[in-house]
């Protein structure tokens, strides 16, 4: 089975050799996303809520450019480089994800690109589409 690339221009295009997601045997595969403003190019301004909001609305919409929402996730990493943000990314994630409960993985990182202070990844299938 060939792999699809997936992309979009209400998400950040890929600041490098690589794909906003990718499908593959079924399952879509994205990018990390930081909270770039797809427009401008940029990190949002503001705080951990700001950027958290971004980040999810940049997978959103790779997810539905991958033919993908979040009911089909299986499966998120989240970045955070300081763990004492996890609450309130936390929170911003249930919000977004609505009922759907995907697996998922945190982590505390030491950098992320840009200077980003989250970066969240996510697989969603998309078989039975």
């Amino acid at each position: 089975m060939p792999l699809k690339q997936i992309s979009t221009d209400k998400a950040p295009s890929a600041i490098g050799p690589y794909s906003q997601g990718i499908i593959a045997n079924g399952f879509l595969y994205t990018a990390g996303q930081i909270p770039l403003d797809p427009v401008a190019g940029k990190i949002v301004d503001g705080g951990i809520v700001e950027q958290t909001d971004r980040v999810m609305e940049n997978l959103q919409e790779v997810l539905r450019a991958g033919g993908a929402s979040w009911s089909d996730v299986v499966k998120t990493t989240v970045y955070l480089h300081d763990l004492a943000h996890f609450p309130t990314v936390n929170e911003i994630y249930g919000k977004w994800l609505g009922d759907a409960r995907p697996a998922r993985s945190t982590v505390q990182v030491r950098g992320l690109p840009r200077g980003a202070l989250v970066e969240i990844d996510a697989i969603a299938v998309i078989a039975s589409k």
